[in-house]
């Protein structure tokens, strides 16, 4: 025990808990409850100031430090006992014993010395590493971008694996496409605003996990003039005696601020998400952001007056500019309005939607639905390669945004309908309508069984579903296999560098039914060189085809013979199985053969 814990700990409990207090202020967690209610700190730059600071004054010049402990301790142990004493208390014999008892002491110094050190220079190399590591200060803490510190390379590597295996059972999937600059690519960026514990305005997200404000001032994966956009906001506000909204009492005006930028057209949206309607002095603080950055397109005041953890609200009102910004994809213009779902990757949702549309196959013959079509993007991109397309969407906004993205891109054969996507489709089967091709993208929570079964219902030949989630795709697809659709082959996309998420494209197609039948042959039934009186195999194969444009097998002609009640010859190529498996003829050639035989005058 320490001289300075028998110091306290003389004192009694008080003296105890004093004693415990400091110590925890030593060690590092300044006092602080460790078990998570409060903050602890336990940063390396305390670690750091206690080794270079007290370590310089405890151990430096070592040599003199060390002797002059040592005569102190001789002084007062020659007063009180008498004699030459050396440092261990017990009689100075000579001057060589208490030299070698200095040098052990010095050597023991020297040892706590250098294991001091060792760990200090430990936790510095530490910290030198967790620098090196990591990309951005906020890593460990955000929660937003798992993989940053992982080369891009291995990241591709990471999700093509993790999207093999899942899809393993049920299809192949191709090699990953990554981005050539996978950094700033997100156009849509959300701020929470709030204040910190000494009242500054701050803005960020939320630690995982948790409902605390993280203060961001720039992110790796948002785009640079959004972040710069919502640091200028920041700035404003107290010139404006603009209050933030504090979620615990509820008091306070601004909430959340987000930004989004067009990639192609670089139109930008500030929506500014308020809990009350009132906006003082509105006119002048867009004057002044619109000031800084001049980029700056429309702005729109979002009212969300709710105890939700929604960011945006119902009503909107349009402080500057059009309301909206228009972006180009896939050389189609879209609308993209505050609330509007719009990829946040354009480069890598161009790259999608092509391989998307590719999969399907269409050839301009094909009438297609757009399942959870959003502002229409998948629909409009695939309409000039369609007959006619049918976009679905539970989002009114969203449709009336798609509504209008038609006709801005001048797509007369698409329709648009506000509807939810499983009950549409059947009632369009319930109509005898039919589909060739069904795009499908569903939120990260995947699909739902009364969707699948609408879309058995509707009975298209191909679906191509667009997914975020592999998890739930494989989920999916094995109930889209009950079905009757089978996965024929699938493709990975990185929509979201960084992060552990990746898109994935698979295309279904429907399974044919099983067109054959066991059937036991007599040994005259496949006899297909033996003429009848009226017509041989070959005059019926060549009538069938001059009338129809329908090739008949020799085999599928006997068939009907036999059922007509005909003779055929021996067939000296039977099956050496012994129940052989054998096509049976379909029913549009039977009729055809029907009517060959008719006119040969054979039945």
């Amino acid at each position: 025990m320490g001289y300075m814990e028998k110091k306290f700990k003389g004192a009694g409990e008080n003296g105890k808990k004093n004693w415990k207090k400091e110590n925890a202020g030593r060690n590092g967690n300044n006092g602080r409850d460790v078990n998570g209610k409060t903050e602890r700190n336990s940063g390396r730059k305390e670690t750091q100031n206690f080794v270079s600071g007290t370590e310089k004054r405890n151990y430096g010049n070592q040599d003199k430090s060390v002797e002059k402990k040592l005569g102190y301790i001789d002084e007062k142990l020659e007063k009180k006992y008498g004699g030459a004493w050396n440092h261990t208390g017990e009689k100075n014999v000579n001057a060589g014993d208490k030299k070698k008892a200095v040098s052990a002491a010095k050597r023991q110094d020297d040892r706590k010395t250098a294991h001091v050190q060792g760990k200090n220079a430990s936790v510095q190399a530490e910290a030198k590493t967790e620098r090196k590591k990591s990309l951005c200060p906020h890593f460990k803490t955000c929660g937003g971008c798992q993989y940053l510190d992982m080369p891009y390379e291995k990241q591709l590597e990471h999700k093509k694996k993790e999207v093999s295996d899942l899809l393993r059972p049920f299809c192949r999937v191709e090699e990953i496409i990554g981005m050539d600059d996978p950094f700033h690519y997100r156009n849509k960026v959300h701020a929470v605003m709030a204040r910190d514990r000494k009242g500054r305005i701050i803005s960020g997200v939320y630690k995982e996990g948790t409902h605390t404000v993280l203060p961001v001032e720039t992110c790796l994966i948002e785009n640079k003039k959004a972040d710069e956009i919502i640091g200028t906001i920041r700035e404003l506000l107290p010139s404006f005696k603009m209050k933030v909204f504090d979620e615990d009492t509820g008091y306070g005006f601004l909430r959340h601020v987000l930004v989004r930028t067009a990639h192609a057209t670089g139109e930008i949206m500030v929506v500014l998400i308020t809990a009350s309607p009132v906006f003082p002095s509105k006119n002048n603080f867009v004057k002044a952001l619109r000031k800084v950055h001049p980029e700056i397109t429309t702005v729109v005041q979002n009212v969300n007056g709710r105890d939700t953890s929604m960011v945006l609200g119902e009503k909107e009102h349009v402080l500057y500019g059009p309301g909206f910004i228009v972006d180009v994809l896939c050389g189609k213009k879209f609308r993209i309005s505050s609330k509007s779902f719009y990829q946040i990757n354009p480069v890598q949702t161009e790259k999608l939607y092509n391989l998307a549309i590719e999969a399907a196959g269409l050839t301009g013959k094909e009438t297609v639905v757009d399942a959870y079509c959003g502002i229409g993007t998948i629909g409009i991109v695939a309409a000039s390669a369609a007959k006619e397309v049918i976009g679905v969407e539970l989002n009114r906004d969203a449709v009336r945004d798609a509504v209008t993205n038609a006709k801005v891109n001048g797509e007369k054969n698409i329709r648009f309908y506000n509807n939810d996507a499983g009950k549409f489709m059947v009632q369009m089967a319930s109509q005898n309508a039919h589909a060739d091709v069904v795009f499908m993208d569903p939120p990260r929570s995947g699909s739902t069984e009364e969707f699948m079964d609408a879309v058995a219902i509707l009975n298209p030949d191909r679906v191509v579903y667009v997914s975020c989630n592999p998890e739930t795709l494989a989920r999916d697809l094995a109930y889209f296999k009950k079905k009757g659709y089978k996965a024929a082959r699938g493709w990975a996309v990185d929509q979201f560098p960084m992060t552990g998420h990746v898109e994935t494209v698979v295309l279904l197609s429907k399974q044919k039914p099983d067109d054959t039948i066991e059937i036991d042959l007599d040994l005259d039934e496949l006899d297909a060189t033996t003429a009848e009186k009226k017509a041989t195999y070959k005059e019926i194969k060549a009538y069938v085809w001059d009338k129809h444009h329908l090739k008949v097998s020799s085999l599928y002609i006997s068939q009907v013979k036999r059922k007509c009640g005909l003779e055929v010859g021996q067939n000296y190529n039977l099956s050496k199985s012994e129940n052989p498996k054998v096509p049976k003829c379909p029913p549009e050639k039977e009729a055809v053969i029907m009517g060959a035989l008719k006119h040969f005058q054979m039945i």
